[in-house]
């Protein structure tokens, strides 16, 4: 991240002739100390200044550019064609709809490959902020900042035809059952927070890999979020069942957040940007188009 300097220059003493002189000289220095500005700190969780998200010209990894991050392969409905730089599906529209927000154009995106976990480890980040479907939760915030939510998100059970659990209609039903999800996911935590606490499910790597221990009888389902097993089962899985969706885990609802650097000074300008995207009816235009189908599972209770 760049950085400036500022080097100041030393202003040589000033001397009085006289202590009437010296009085004279102290009372005006404390004058015009009382009429400077003062350079107050924002409140914590305050919006941020005009000046502070100058468009275009935050203090991002490379100047002029705006770095975003997301896992390969990026899937639908978050992204089309593993191509998170073509705008289309849901979360590369959101990235450049922030991104316009911050003042860049979509010539001034760069794209790179960070794997999940690695985005929400502790350490410096090769991203201004990553889209992954990441959930926000107090555990994470240890180790990153997140912006506001830019998705409220329910996790889902999907299943094949003819298995033990298509016709599950409770949580109840799949204690049973053979489940996986991908590995540090929200996904793998509702498996074992709401369904199995007393399991241990089988964990993946990504969602492709519990896709295909599914598709090959080696699991009786697998849990994704919403949007994501509507895909799944449509587009990707030859039989391919929502069994239905998952109460919020700790009866929160669970929110997908931008990910940043722990501490970033891009966290209040991204939140600012996500908040605006909210009220002005882009984030919600964009769910229409990308995510319709998500408000139809059925609940488990």
């Amino acid at each position: 991240m760049r950085s400036s300097r500022l080097r100041r220059r030393a202003t040589p003493p000033v001397r009085f002739p006289s202590a009437l002189a010296a009085l004279a000289g102290l009372a005006a220095v404390a004058a015009a100390a009382a009429c400077a500005p003062v350079d107050e700190e924002p409140a914590a969780g305050g919006s941020p200044s005009a000046t502070a998200c100058e468009p275009g010209a935050l203090p991002t990894l490379e100047e002029g550019v705006l770095t975003i991050g997301t896992d390969a392969p990026a899937y639908p409905p978050w992204f089309v064609d593993d191509d998170p730089a073509n705008g289309e599906g849901y979360e590369s529209a959101v990235a450049y709809a922030v991104a316009e927000r911050l003042g860049y154009s979509a010539d001034q995106v760069a794209w790179t490959t960070v794997a999940f976990n690695t985005a929400i480890a502790p350490g410096p980040k090769p991203f201004d902020f990553d889209i992954n479907q990441f959930s926000i939760t107090e555990e994470r915030r240890e180790a990153v900042d997140f912006s506001s939510s830019y998705y409220d998100v329910r996790q889902a059970v999907i299943t094949m035809e003819g298995t033990s659990i298509e016709d599950a209609a409770s949580i109840a039903d799949l204690a049973d059952a053979r489940l996986g999800a991908q590995v540090g996911t929200t996904s793998y935590q509702a498996v074992t927070e709401l369904i199995q606490p007393n399991e241990e499910p089988s964990v993946f790597n990504n969602n492709d890999d519990a896709r295909l221990a599914l598709e090959n009888g080696e699991v009786d389902g697998i849990v994704v979020d919403v949007p994501t097993a509507f895909y799944m089962t449509g587009a990707q899985l030859d039989g391919g069942v929502v069994v239905g969706q998952l109460p919020p885990i700790e009866g929160a609802a669970e929110q997908f957040g931008l990910v940043l650097d722990l501490g970033s000074p891009l966290t209040d300008c991204v939140t600012a940007a996500v908040d605006g995207l909210r009220e002005d009816g882009t984030l919600a235009e964009l769910e229409r188009q990308w995510l319709a189908e998500a408000a139809g599972a059925p609940e488990l209770s």
